[in-house]
């Protein structure tokens, strides 16, 4: 039997190339503020490559996406055990773009506090006399670039992001920023709208596109996951003050308000965690793990 190495390790998934495809593998590993916890979730793995499974299904009709299968029998014999079983997306091959496609629905986070402070998200003007986690009009493209472990993203405007992709695919700068834009968008429209059928509201949420040999955008990488996104339960959604959330917000409140923490989760919110992130998954899919 063939053994592999991962090619890549990321904060939470590890790459693994087989001569044809990609093996992307997301480990119980969790992330905050730019460190990786000391802590796993147990199954975190396994919910964020399922719901990807489901989005990139459901999306497939706007824009054709990586994903080749999440059956380990169909991948090289080294990755048909349990360790990989449920967590591993065999993928196609692509050039990824060197951006963070973020949009915006509703004004929380770091969006929030630059509201405050400018009246503006990213550049971006927006109407006054706005409140905490108020839905937007329409929704906000706040691309960014991509870091390595341990940096900070960099929030860049449109205009910044048409220079980042021409220095890297030139005379199609402003063709792919306006279509990863555009495509953005339509997938946050689509997927929030389903989503507020199920009960969740998503507030927020990053996608990463690629090319593939013949030169076409496709969606890549993980898809309205709890690591990617805001989830708010619709239920108890109130204008004014923040949102009790679906995803790792939870980890990220608990650690502000615990900063000797040294990045070590309790039991309890460990516990906690997966329990929101595999709740989430069951309203959305209608299926349990």
């Amino acid at each position: 039997m063939k053994e592999y190495l991962p090619v890549k390790e990321g904060k939470v998934r590890e790459l693994y190339d087989t001569g044809d495809y990609l093996i992307m593998v997301a480990t119980d590993r969790i992330s905050a503020f730019d460190h990786i916890l000391k802590n796993k979730i147990v199954d975190k793995g396994v919910v964020l490559t399922q719901m990807s499974k489901f989005w990139f299904d459901l999306t497939k009709d706007l824009v054709p996406n990586h994903m080749v299968s999440t059956d380990v029998k169909d991948m090289p014999e080294f990755f048909q055990n349990e360790k990989f079983q449920g967590r591993s997306m065999m993928c196609k091959k692509l050039t990824m773009l060197p951006l963070e496609c973020i949009v915006r629905g509703y004004i929380t986070g770091s969006g929030w506090a630059s509201y405050q402070e400018t009246g503006e998200v990213c550049g971006i003007k927006l109407p006054e006399g706005l409140k905490e986690s108020e839905k937007l009009a329409e929704p906000i493209y706040t691309p960014s670039t991509k870091a390595e472990i341990g940096d900070h993203d960099e929030n860049i405007s449109y205009e910044r992001s048409i220079e980042v992709l021409e220095r890297d695919y030139p005379g199609h700068g402003e063709e792919y920023a306006s279509k990863v834009r555009d495509l953005t968008i339509a997938l946050y429209k689509k997927c929030a709208d389903y989503a507020a059928q199920h009960g969740i509201i998503i507030a927020d949420t990053k996608l990463e596109f690629g090319l593939n040999e013949e030169g076409e955008i496709v969606l890549a990488d993980e898809v309205l996951t709890p690591d990617s996104s805001r989830f708010w339960p619709q239920s108890s959604y109130e204008v004014g003050k923040s949102q009790p959330s679906y995803d790792k917000q939870f980890v990220r409140d608990w650690l502000k308000a615990n900063p000797d923490s040294d990045y070590n989760l309790p039991d309890d919110v460990i516990d906690k965690t997966i329990e929101k992130y595999k709740e989430a998954y069951t309203l959305l899919t209608g299926k349990s793990l």
